[in-house]
C-alpha cells in the first residue's frame, strides 16, 4: 500500500471514530509506509510524526516473551521448569500451585489465578520484587495449565524470572536483551524518558461522549513487564520485522535462532471462540484471516490503544498506535479490517450475528466477575442477551491507590449468538461491535463462566 493511500485511510479513520492522534505503519514484501494523523493531546496539541512515543500496552508482552525464550534458548532457563526453580521467594495463594506453576504458562496465560491486579509498589528497583511480594493475594480460579485467561500478573511474575536469572532490572536486561541489538532507539520504559520528546497522552470518553485527557498518564513500574514499553511507530514496525525475518539484530548479529521464533508462533494452548484468536503461542496470539495465518498482540492502556498484526506468509505487517479508547483505532475490528482489506485484498470474515431462542439465553443469565470486571447477563425485551459492564471498584482503588476512585461508568451492550456457533456470542453495539465473547458450561449444561475480553470471569450469582 502506497503511503499516499494509506494516509488517506487512516486520516478517515481517525475521524469517523474521533481519535485525536495515530501513527500507522506497513511493511510489506521490503517496503515500509507510515501515517500519521492529528495530535498529541487535545490540551496541548502537537502533530503527531514518526518519532512521537505512544504506549504500546501489553504489546510489550512480546518482548518479555522473547527475553525468556532468549534465556531458554542460552540455557539460564528451562520453559517447562517450574518458576519457583528462579523465584525462590514465591508464595501463591495455593502452596500447590506455588511449587508447580511454569514458565511457560505464565507466557501463555494458564496459570490460572486472577491477572488484572494493579497495585502501585512504588518507582524503586525492587518494584516487581514488591509486587510479586503481594501476589499471594490473588484468587485462583483454574489448575495451572487447563485454561486460558489473560493474565497481567504473570506476566509481571515473568519480569522477575528475568531479573533474577540477568542480575539486572528488568527494563535493563530488556534494554540490553533486545532494545540494542536491535536498533530500538525510540523505545522506552520511564516516564523522565519520553517526556523530554514528543509523546502522546490518552484520551477517553466522558459521559456527554465528548473527549477527555485521561489521567494519570503512567503505568506504575511494576507494570512494565505486562505493558510498560513507550515506542513509537519506526521502532513497532521494526519489531514486526524482525519476527517476520530470520533472527538477525540491526548489524547481523544472531539474537534469536529462528526455531526460536516459529516455536513463538507455534500453539501452546487453544482459545476457541477468543476474540483474540484461535489459539496463543509464546507471546504471540494466533488466528486464520481468509485462510491466512495472522500472528498479532493488542495493547490498551490508560486512554491509548495499539496494534500489532503480522501476516507471516505473506511477509507483511500492520502496526498502529492511537490515542483514545475504549473504541479506537487500535482494538477496533472494524478498522483493522478495512486496512487489512485495503493492504492485501485478504477479507476477514465476521462473525454473523443472529437471534437464539429465550430458553437457551436463560441459561447464561446471571453475574459473573473476577478482580477488574463483573458483567451481569440478563434477558433484554428484544429476545437477546443484555451485557452490563463496568470495573471493580477494588480494582479502581488499587489503581488510583484511594478510597474515593473515579466512578465507574456501566455500559450496557446487546449481544446476540453467532450464526452457527454455540455458546459464542458477538456485540452489536457499543464501542466494539463485532468483537465476540463465549461461555464455557459444565457437563449438565449450566454455565460456569463467561469469557469476555480474553478474560474468564466465574459465575458468581445466578
Amino acid at each position: 500500500m502506497n503511503p499516499h493511500a494509506l494516509q488517506e485511510l487512516i486520516a478517515d479513520l481517525a475521524e469517523a471514530f474521533a481519535v485525536p492522534g495515530v501513527a500507522a505503519g506497513v511493511w510489506h514484501a521490503g517496503k515500509v509506509s507510515f501515517a500519521c494523523h492529528g495530535v498529541t493531546s487535545i490540551e496541548n496539541p502537537l502533530p503527531v510524526d514518526e518519532h512521537t512515543l505512544f504506549q504500546a500496552g501489553s504489546i510489550g508482552k512480546t518482548l518479555t516473551a522473547m527475553a525468556v525464550v532468549r534465556l531458554a534458548e542460552s540455557g539460564h532457563v528451562e520453559l517447562n521448569a517450574p518458576v519457583r526453580r528462579y523465584v525462590p521467594e514465591l508464595r501463591l495463594a495455593d502452596s500447590a500451585v506455588t511449587a508447580q506453576v511454569t514458565l511457560l504458562q505464565l507466557l501463555n496465560h494458564t496459570a490460572g489465578w486472577e491477572g488484572d491486579f494493579f497495585p502501585d509498589t512504588g518507582e524503586g528497583d525492587d518494584a516487581l520484587a514488591c509486587f510479586v511480594a503481594r501476589m499471594d493475594a490473588l484468587e485462583q480460579l483454574t489448575p495451572p495449565g487447563t485454561a486460558f485467561s489473560y493474565n497481567n500478573a504473570a506476566f509481571c511474575l515473568a519480569g522477575r524470572v528475568i531479573e533474577h536469572v540477568t542480575g539486572d532490572t528488568y527494563e535493563t536486561a530488556i534494554r540490553r536483551l533486545i532494545l540494542q541489538l536491535l536498533g530500538l532507539r525510540g523505545s522506552f520504559f520511564f516516564p523522565n524518558e519520553v517526556m523530554t520528546r514528543r509523546f502522546a497522552v490518552g484520551h477517553k470518553p466522558t459521559a456527554d461522549g465528548s473527549l477527555q485527557v485521561a489521567r494519570p498518564w503512567a503505568l506504575p513500574r511494576n507494570g512494565a513487564a505486562a505493558g510498560g514499553l513507550a515506542t513509537c511507530i519506526g521502532d513497532l514496525l521494526a519489531w514486526a520485522r524482525f519476527h517476520l525475518g530470520d533472527g538477525r539484530g540491526a548489524d547481523g548479529t544472531r539474537v534469536l535462532s529462528v526455531a526460536g521464533l516459529e516455536a513463538m508462533r507455534e500453539p501452546t494452548v487453544r482459545m476457541p471462540g477468543s476474540a483474540f484468536g484461535d489459539a496463543l503461542g509464546i507471546g504471540w496470539f494466533l488466528g486464520d484471516i481468509g485462510g491466512v495465518r495472522r500472528v498479532g498482540h493488542d495493547g490498551s492502556t490508560n486512554g491509548q490503544e495499539a496494534s500489532l498484526w503480522l501476516l507471516p506468509e505473506h511477509d507483511w505487517a500492520l502496526a498502529l498506535l492511537t490515542n483514545a479508547s475504549p473504541g479506537g483505532l487500535g482494538l477496533n475490528p472494524v478498522v483493522r479490517q478495512r486496512v487489512l482489506a485495503a493492504c492485501t485484498g485478504i477479507v476477514e470474515e465476521t462473525a454473523q450475528p443472529v437471534s437464539a431462542a429465550c430458553e437457551v439465553l436463560t441459561l447464561y443469565e446471571g453475574l459473573y466477575g473476577g478482580r477488574g470486571m463483573r458483567c451481569r447477563v440478563t434477558l433484554g425485551e428484544a429476545g437477546d442477551l443484555v451485557f452490563t459492564l463496568h470495573n471493580d471498584p477494588e480494582m479502581l482503588a488499587q489503581m488510583f491507590e484511594q478510597d474515593d476512585v473515579p466512578s465507574s461508568h456501566p455500559t450496557t451492550l446487546q449481544v446476540k449468538l453467532v450464526s452457527g456457533q454455540a455458546d459464542r456470542y458477538v456485540f452489536v453495539d457499543g464501542p466494539l461491535p463485532g468483537v465476540t465473547v463465549y461461555f464455557v458450561r459444565d457437563g449438565h449444561g449450566r454455565a460456569q463462566a463467561l469469557h469476555l475480553f480474553g478474560r474468564r470471569l466465574p459465575l458468581r450469582e445466578p
